[in-house]
């Protein structure tokens, strides 16, 4: 893939803090992939004493916030930890769903091979969902999570039985145009492809406070696959 100029991403810069509009396809942080770049090293080629403040799964876009300092870094942990950082996520799901701030409360435990499962013996997990747009067959939903487990949006949204676009671990399908469009001609001896490459989740709207408790909020516009997806669902 193409590698993306840090620059490029940032929505928002201060002296304490960058959050960036994180590509799809790209790690935060190391990952197990040899020969490949993440996010925090382009990011520490910009400005050397970067900090990931916290991580997003490699397929997911959106709002990632960076410190500059090791003080900054801690301000925000610790809202991390306090539960104090405001995030939402937005998710195009499969089938028509009316939640209303439907809060769903089940603990996730993590396997060896990085797959959550809800199980009593997890972690507690809290995640709020409320129906943005209802499309045909499908949903975009505001997925708003209280905890940080592992995939834990993705899993909560698989026990609603409304498992996101793309998301094959969790029963998610792929979700094709000749699915949505009635008489669509493939070109012959071409494969179709999926209308989005990836499960469909973006971390849509990051808030926070600063050293000096001031809040910011800040808001990742789709990237062009996501967008894609939802004028094509919004076109039915």
């Amino acid at each position: 893939m193409k590698y993306p100029v840090f620059k490029d991403l940032i929505i928002f810069e201060n002296d304490d803090y960058i959050v960036v509009n994180k590509p799809p396809f790209l790690a935060t942080l190391e990952d197990r992939t040899p020969n490949t770049t993440n996010l925090l090293k382009i990011a520490r080629q910009y400005n050397p004493a970067l900090q990931a403040c916290h991580r997003l799964d490699k397929d997911t876009s959106g709002c990632l916030v960076f410190a500059k300092n090791p003080e900054t870094y801690r301000n925000l942990a610790m809202q991390f930890e306090h539960r104090e950082v405001y995030k939402v996520y937005h998710a195009v799901v499969w089938g028509t769903h009316k939640f209303e701030d439907q809060l769903v409360s089940k603990a996730i435990l993590p396997n060896a091979k990085g797959v959550a499962k809800l199980t009593p013996q997890g972690k507690p997990a809290e995640t709020y969902f409320t129906t943005l747009e209802n499309y045909s067959r499908h949903s975009l939903i505001e997925c708003m999570p209280v905890t940080g487990r592992l995939h834990q949006i993705r899993v909560h949204l698989a026990w609603l039985k409304a498992p996101i676009v793309g998301d094959s671990l969790y029963g998610g399908e792929d979700l094709f145009l000749s699915t949505l469009k009635r008489g669509y001609n493939l070109k012959k001896l071409t494969e179709e492809q999926p209308l989005i490459k990836r499960f469909a989740l973006h971390s849509h709207t990051i808030g926070f406070r600063l050293l000096n408790g001031e809040p910011v909020k800040v808001e990742a516009p789709y990237p062009k696959d996501f967008a894609v997806l939802v004028k094509q669902l919004r076109a039915q």
